[in-house]
């Protein structure tokens, strides 16, 4: 993540009590935000890419936190494992059905907190995902929500070449969206993002 992780991890603390609680947490990656978990009674790290897992465990073993965080490698929809809360960080966009999901996270905790990027984000319109943003919301919105908090991020890149390597995975239309970004240096890309707590 090119975002400002210190920032971020503040205002995940400043919306969200996780002191002493269980935590379902969706979207781990590699840990650039399990911080937090020193925090939590116990956590469960739910993250289906492999590489990302692998490097989660080097980052809970940097940190002090093997004991404390359990690892899952496999998609949501399999967890049964009930909890306090269900965190779900920058990944309920991505999914195939965020209702779904949504109605999934209910089913193992009274809590759900969502952070993912904010409808009209610019960094998700760079990655062609501007749709799945919007419908994301929508399927937040359906829920009842206790507190909705929006703040601004940017995601950095030292070049065009150190985003466009961000981007490759994704071919077009993210490579061509970017292209006014040639021979630029010191690149930022604003990304609005949400923390939703639903109850």
């Amino acid at each position: 993540m090119a975002t400002d992780v210190r920032a971020l991890m503040d205002n995940i603390r400043s919306c969200c009590d996780f002191q002493n609680k269980s935590v379902v947490h969706v979207g781990v990656g590699a840990g650039s935000l399990v911080a937090w978990s020193a925090a939590a009674r116990s956590v469960l790290a739910v993250d289906r890419d492999a590489d990302a897992v692998r490097r989660l465990g080097e980052t809970l073993r940097e940190q002090g936190l093997l004991g404390r965080v359990i690892v899952f490698r496999g998609d949501f929809a399999a967890v049964r494992a009930r909890a306090d809360v269900v965190f779900l960080t920058f990944c309920l966009h991505a999914m195939p059905d965020p209702d779904a999901a949504l109605r999934h996270a209910r089913t193992l905790a009274p809590e759900t907190v969502v952070v993912d990027p904010a409808p009209g984000s610019r960094w998700a319109w760079y990655r062609g995902e501007e749709a799945r943003v919007e419908r994301a919301w929508e399927a937040v919105g359906r829920f009842t929500i206790a507190r909705d908090d929006t703040f601004m991020g940017a995601e950095q890149f030292h070049d065009y070449h150190e985003l466009a390597g961000r981007l490759q995975s994704l071919g077009e239309p993210a490579l061509s969206r970017i292209a006014d970004f040639k021979d630029r240096q010191g690149i930022a890309i604003q990304m609005p993002y949400r923390i939703a707590t639903l109850r």
